[in-house]
C-alpha cells in the first residue's frame, strides 16, 4: 500500500480516557442517613464532542443523578460526573464522523461514568446507583430529528 493510500485510510483510536469533573452533594447530612425511605432516582444524561485539533476530538458524557425522598421532596444526594475521552478520528466522511462522536465514543465512555457514579454513591454512604445501559444510537437519532425541526424553513 502506498503512503498516500495509507494516509487516506479511515482511522479511529482512543487516545485517553479520564474523569473530567466530579461532584457530590449531600445537602441534608447527617440527618438524611437516618431516613428509611428508598429514594426516587432522577437521571439526566448529556454528551458533547468538540474538536481539539485536526483529527482529535474530546467527547464528554455528563451524568447527573439526583436521589430524592418522595414523601418530603428532600434531596438525599446529587452526583454529577463528567467522563471524557480524547479520540483520534481521521479520514471519515462528515456523517460518519458525527455518528462516531455521537454514538461510538459515548458508548465507550458510558461504562466508565457508570462505575464512577456507583462508586461515589457507595463512598458517600448510600447504596450503589446502578445505571441502566443507554442506547446512544437512539439518542443520536432523536437529537438529529430535533435539529431538523429547529432549522428555519426558508420561503421561496
Amino acid at each position: 500500500m502506498s503512503e498516500a493510500a495509507a494516509s487516506q485510510q479511515a482511522l479511529f483510536n482512543i487516545e485517553k480516557l479520564y474523569v473530567k469533573d466530579l461532584s457530590l452533594e449531600i445537602p441534608h447530612a447527617p440527618g438524611i442517613f437516618l431516613e428509611r425511605e428508598s429514594p426516587q432516582i432522577d437521571l439526566q444524561l448529556h454528551s458533547q464532542a468538540t474538536s481539539i485539533e485536526e483529527g482529535l476530538f474530546e467527547v464528554i458524557v455528563t451524568v447527573t443523578v439526583t436521589a430524592r425522598l418522595t414523601e418530603k421532596a428532600k434531596v438525599m444526594f446529587l452526583i454529577e460526573a463528567k467522563q471524557a475521552g480524547i479520540f483520534q478520528a481521521r479520514n471519515l466522511p462528515q456523517q460518519e464522523l458525527e455518528q462516531v462522536l455521537g454514538v461510538v465514543c459515548p458508548n465507550i465512555l458510558f461504562p466508565y461514568v457508570r462505575e464512577v457514579v456507583s462508586d461515589v454513591a457507595v463512598r458517600a454512604g448510600f447504596a450503589p446507583v446502578l445505571l441502566n445501559p443507554i442506547n446512544f444510537d437512539v439518542l443520536y437519532q432523536q437529537q438529529k430529528q430535533l435539529q431538523a425541526q429547529v432549522v428555519p424553513q426558508t420561503k421561496h
